[in-house]
């Protein structure tokens, strides 16, 4: 039975991280859905209770919405009763006080009043509290940690322990999509002098990111630093010790290995998954060759500003991650009764993102001639209509999500135990 349960539902892109982090370390775990913690997978009813509830990423009123009364409930018991929670982004932000939080730590999400200082990415230097056991004490006080998007963490004094700080962004830091490193010294300043826009990230310094507290016999540990990111040593480092300290035993492992999303070997030849694929190399190839996408790293892309690059990056993702998997009778079944609507759905967000992709290029090229020629407002019902409007996922791609992460469910069942 599995030690670790990691929470499925609507997780797209950092669920797949989280899981694939522990598969490389072989440590057993399984992905449940809301539907199955409301049901008791977290008590034990089907198997073993497990050492740690761990909630990736994702909008965390999804998760919510997904999990229902009964799930919430069943989170906060097992937690009361000595589970762990672990929570990265949106998972910690489930786990806080507020409308649609359980209530595990007495602190709560703070917004931003600039909507880009939350576009931040890359790395960051952090001062780590090695005095307390859950940081590994050989990270030597401060490590380079990543962050995606992160929220803030609205700090009030009521029994949660800071675990590690903000300090100074990285080499690979951006603010939405500004590459730091490459502008020059002093840009920044001179911008909110001459246009009164600030953008530095300079706001983050000291900010709390990794806390810890007690609820009832359980412990919460909540970081709006991704541990799982894939080739990131000291976050991944901290990522075991976290597993271990819940399993009650050491995990020796490395850094998770590095992740190359295009290059994954395909071991089912499943023709609906195999013509999504390349048809989302097309839009990708689309989005590259007219500067509106760009690969940051082998398993992340990078975007313009208003681009949905990250829905685009965990449709390909999942797609190429659900073809490395060898099926298991109940994948294939779930398959042949879905890949048809699939199809259909795939068909018609590559006509409509390809179409998509190419409009907002045309407006960028026509903005200072004409720059009422493409109506924004246009643009913003062809987004609406393919992803949703931001934050929250939905459109075409919403149903396009289901589909594979359900998939994909049933395909890692067959490997994680």
């Amino acid at each position: 039975m599995s030690s670790i349960h990691i929470y499925w539902d609507e997780s797209h892109f950092w669920g797949l991280m989280a899981a694939r982090a522990l598969t490389a370390w072989n440590v057993p775990h399984r992905l449940v859905r809301g539907s199955e913690i409301a049901d008791g997978v977290l008590a034990g009813k089907s198997g073993e209770a497990p050492k740690m509830l761990f909630v990736p990423g994702g909008r965390a009123k999804s998760k919510a919405d997904r999990l229902g009364p009964r799930g919430m409930d069943a989170i906060r018991d097992y937690v009361e009763r000595g589970g762990t929670y672990l929570g990265f982004c949106g998972g910690a932000g489930l786990a806080l006080t507020g409308k649609h939080g359980l209530g595990l730590s007495p602190w709560s999400r703070k917004g931003y009043k600039n909507r880009l200082h939350h576009f931040l990415s890359g790395h960051v230097e952090s001062d780590l509290n090695t005095a307390h056991p859950l940081v590994p004490d050989d990270l030597g006080g401060r490590a380079m940690l990543p962050v995606w998007w992160p929220g803030r963490f609205d700090a009030r004094d009521d029994g949660v322990t800071v675990l590690a700080r903000f300090d100074a962004p990285g080499p690979d830091f951006w603010v939405a999509d500004l590459h730091l490193a490459s502008l020059p010294e002093g840009t920044m300043a001179d911008w909110e002098n001459l246009y009164g826009i600030h953008l530095s990230p300079d706001f983050l310094k000291e900010l709390p990111c990794v806390t810890a507290n007690e609820y009832g016999r359980g412990k919460v540990v909540l970081s709006y630093v991704h541990l799982e990111t894939p080739a990131s040593p000291p976050g991944n480092r901290w990522l075991a010790h976290l597993l271990g300290q819940a399993l009650g035993e050491p995990i020796q492992a490395g850094p998770v290995p590095a992740w190359d999303v295009a290059a994954r070997e395909v071991r089912w030849q499943d023709e609906t998954l195999l013509t999504a694929k390349k048809r989302m190399e097309s839009i990708i190839a689309t989005g590259t060759n007219h500067f509106l996408l760009f690969w940051r790293t082998p398993w992340l892309l990078g975007w313009r500003r208003g681009i949905p690059g990250a829905g685009i990056n965990a449709l390909y993702s999942l797609i190429c991650e659900s073809l490395a998997h060898e099926p298991s009778n109940e994948a294939r079944q779930y398959w042949e009764a879905g890949a048809k609507r699939f199809s259909v759905l795939m068909e018609l967000l590559a006509n409509g993102l390809s179409g998509y992709l190419l409009a907002e290029r045309l407006a960028m090229t026509v903005f200072h001639s004409a720059p009422d020629a493409v109506s924004k407002e246009g643009l913003r019902e062809q987004r609406r209509a393919l992803f949703g409007t931001p934050p929250e996922p939905g459109g075409i791609y919403a149903d396009l999500a289901a589909l594979l992460e359900e998939l994909y469910r049933l395909l890692a069942s067959g490997r994680a135990s």
